[in-house]
């Protein structure tokens, strides 16, 4: 399943560990800033998931590889792709991306819960814009 969206952010001096580099938990709030943006894109901000449809996604589990550093003012490519939408749950691979370099690749699996945090499923008008988003491009 192919939902490729593309957002891009530059990292700050408040990114960075003393060595410079991003500090390795930082490519987690990255990605969850691609995965908010992404949803927005497909008009459904958090706002709106509550709201109107009393859900809200949280993450389950992550697993991450860290190919390369990324460094101060490095402008990075960060990827969402939908890898799987099940009843109650997406699994998503997103990746780091430096020019051609792949700096980082996760796999986020992410929960989706209703106001009082209980399991339910994803919402059908939610589930079908999903199955249905072609490629999209945002940029910071």
């Amino acid at each position: 399943m192919s939902t490729d969206f593309i957002w891009n952010v530059r990292v700050y001096y408040e990114d960075t560990d003393a060595g410079g580099i991003v500090y390795y938990a930082n490519y987690l709030k990255f990605f969850e800033r691609a995965r908010t943006e992404w949803l927005r894109s497909l008009d459904f901000s958090q706002h709106n998931l509550i709201e109107q449809h009393d859900t809200l996604f949280v993450v389950k589990s992550v697993s991450a590889d860290y190919h390369a550093p990324a460094r101060l003012d490095d402008v990075l490519k960060l990827t969402v792709n939908i890898e799987k939408i099940g009843r109650a749950s997406l699994v998503f691979r997103q990746e780091a991306w430096r020019g051609e370099q792949l700096l980082n690749t996760a796999h986020v699996k992410v929960g989706c819960v209703d106001s009082a945090m209980r399991p339910r499923a994803v919402p059908a008008v939610v589930a079908d814009k999903l199955r249905n988003t072609s490629a999209t491009t945002q940029t910071d």
